[in-house]
């Protein structure tokens, strides 16, 4: 993930130019391929996007892909304490009556 600040700029003539973020702009800021973000968006997996503009050219939102990496984080158990399997109360196994 890049070192720069993951909040756009809300107070420069910029950031509207910087809130949304064209396919290879995302794809460079997840560290992912383009190719990788086309696959998602057809199988309706990854960050969110929509269609914008007379072209319909494909965008993100810079915070909603800040969102979506926070989801990932959360959803994976290496990240998540409560969904570490490690930290999952014991389970007995019921014992088994032999007969003879």
């Amino acid at each position: 993930m890049p070192a720069r600040s993951l909040r756009a700029p809300t107070a420069s003539p910029g950031a509207l130019h910087t809130a949304f973020l064209t396919v290879k702009a995302a794809a460079d800021y997840l560290g992912l391929s383009p190719h990788t973000l086309y696959v998602w968006r057809h199988r309706r997996q990854g960050p969110p996007s929509f269609r914008m503009g007379p072209r319909g050219r494909v965008m993100y939102r810079l915070e909603a892909l800040d969102a979506w990496v926070r989801e990932q984080e959360q959803a994976d158990s290496r990240s998540n304490e409560a969904l570490n399997p490690l930290n999952a109360p014991r389970q007995e196994r019921p014992t088994r009556l032999i007969s003879a």
